[in-house]
């Protein structure tokens, strides 16, 4: 196949042979949750055009991940309904929606879908259960699966090695990243394209593992249904692509013309607000970057020649939109590089050695507040600062990006031990946040403890050359009266 989706972005994980006579091409949606600007779903209306069949696109909700829950399942609940609708009148395309009521009721459901499929084309995420549950699927289907990575501008393969901080990440993409910006997915891979009819899946298949309708999917009681954890809310930010678009737009509008300002103040609504649904596939950072460099009437010749890694200037656009971009592609694809190359980048082994070496020469030190999981998870502590933020995660999902660096300062500062305070830091974020169990969160939890990060001074007792945070500097640099009231306990 040729001049479709750029062959750094695609990975074969078996060795099957396509099965030319196959009834259609499949897709298995399962990290880039969306219709538009996503190389997955191009890559598979490519192979349909070519082999001369229909598509098939299966989106799963499984629920024995770790930290299944309400909030996530409805989340995503909200993008399935409207992929439903929005594939509803297609003759070509079958949209398979389904909802695993019990941990295992799945098992097996992609291998019988596959045996009447040319190949699969699925998405390519290099975190959370993910790698696993594609390196065991590609072992037990008898048809070729490839992945197909469509998380961010820069090609993961692009890069050979991890990077140590975000300036020398940075530096690197300011280099690599112009030969590959050319390559946009399309906006809508399926739009205006003829593919073969299809009659329809086998009935042994839909009576096995019905589809889930769109009025299950809507309906908010279909959670209860599910066997989850039930005890972390829903919340009222509602997933899918057009609220994500809707968001977008505020951002650009009314947001944007001061986020280098703005977005540190606890108290105003400067952030872009996207991370949940980049998250989950919602909305493309291609779709993003489109909106921004349109609106800052951009194109690709206004590119700095200067490539020494410098935050402002190399874009040629506003230090708002230049703001904007360090967080969006430099940090976030930074967090795609380390899951990418390392698969020990949840574990405190993955930190710098001159990380560990700080905190484990004051792991003996007094700590004048000690809580536990319990405690940090009822914001049961001593300041009413942190207690906010927590409480701000478990109502909406999300903490304010300069205080979720703080709420992880005071863990570690609070805890038995840094290995504890990593452990109580993952699980309290991928439990309630929405953008959690994410190449991005996990980046930001590790700078907390000194990855892509430097030694400071003076050395302090528990953090040693690690960055310090506290609540009273905090208060000091932003308002937070207002978010204090408006999330203490």
């Amino acid at each position: 196949m040729s001049n479709g989706v750029p062959k750094i972005r695609v990975r074969k994980i078996n060795d099957t042979e396509i099965q030319s006579n196959g009834d259609y091409v499949l897709y298995w949606m399962t990290a880039y949750r969306r219709i538009k600007w996503n190389f997955s779903l191009q890559r598979a209306v490519e192979w349909a055009l070519e082999l001369n069949k229909p598509l098939v696109i299966l989106e799963a909700l499984r629920c024995g991940y770790p930290w299944a829950s309400d909030r996530i399942h409805r989340f995503i609940m909200d993008g399935m309904a409207q992929h439903a609708r929005q594939l509803k009148a297609r003759k070509s395309v079958i949209y398979y929606p389904y909802l695993e009521k019990r941990p295992g009721d799945g098992k097996g459901f992609l291998k019988a879908l596959s045996k009447k499929a040319c190949l699969v084309v699925t998405d390519d995420f290099p975190c959370f259960f993910f790698p696993h549950m594609l390196a065991s699927a590609s072992r037990q289907i008898d048809v070729p699966m490839e992945t197909v990575d469509s998380g961010g501008l820069l090609p993961m393969r692009a890069a050979a090695q991890v990077f140590p901080t975000a300036y020398a990440f940075r530096r690197f993409l300011q280099k690599v990243l112009p030969k590959h910006l050319m390559d946009f997915p399309k906006p809508d891979p399926l739009k205006n394209i003829r593919l073969s009819p299809i009659e329809g899946i086998p009935n042994t298949i839909v009576k096995r593992w019905p589809k889930a309708s769109i009025s299950e999917l809507v309906d908010k009681k279909t959670v209860s249904g599910i066997i989850l954890d039930h005890d972390v809310p829903v919340v009222s930010l509602q997933g899918g692509t057009p609220p994500a678009e809707k968001i977008l737009q505020m951002f650009l509008e009314e947001r944007l013309p001061v986020y280098h300002e703005k977005h540190n103040e606890p108290e105003e609504e400067g952030t872009s607000g996207l991370s949940p649904y980049l998250h989950f596939g919602h909305i493309s950072v291609y779709q993003v970057f489109h909106e921004l460099a349109e609106m800052e009437d951009w194109f690709f010749h206004r590119l700095s020649e200067n490539t020494k890694g410098s935050k402002k200037g190399w874009w040629g656009m506003s230090a708002a939109a230049e703001a904007i971009l360090d967080e969006l592609v430099t940090w976030r694809e930074l967090g795609f590089n380390m899951c990418w190359q390392w698969r020990n980048y949840d574990r405190y082994v993955s930190l710098p050695h001159w990380a560990r070496s700080t905190l484990e020469a004051h792991a003996g030190d007094e700590r004048p507040y000690r809580y536990g999981l319990k405690d940090f998870e009822k914001a049961k502590t001593h300041d009413p600062l942190w207690n906010a933020a927590q409480m701000q995660l478990f109502k909406e999902g999300k903490i304010h990006n300069y205080l979720r660096m703080l709420w992880g300062k005071k863990i570690l500062e609070w805890s038995d031990s840094p290995q504890k305070a990593l452990d109580i830091m993952i699980h309290l974020n991928n439990k309630y946040a929405l953008d959690g169990r994410d190449p991005n969160s996990y980046s930001g939890i590790f700078w907390i403890l000194g990855r892509y990060d430097r030694a400071w001074g003076p050395e302090r007792p528990i953090f040693g050359k690690i960055r310090y945070m506290s609540s009273k500097n905090t208060a000091r640099k932003f308002k937070v009266t207002k978010y204090i009231e408006k999330y203490s306990p």
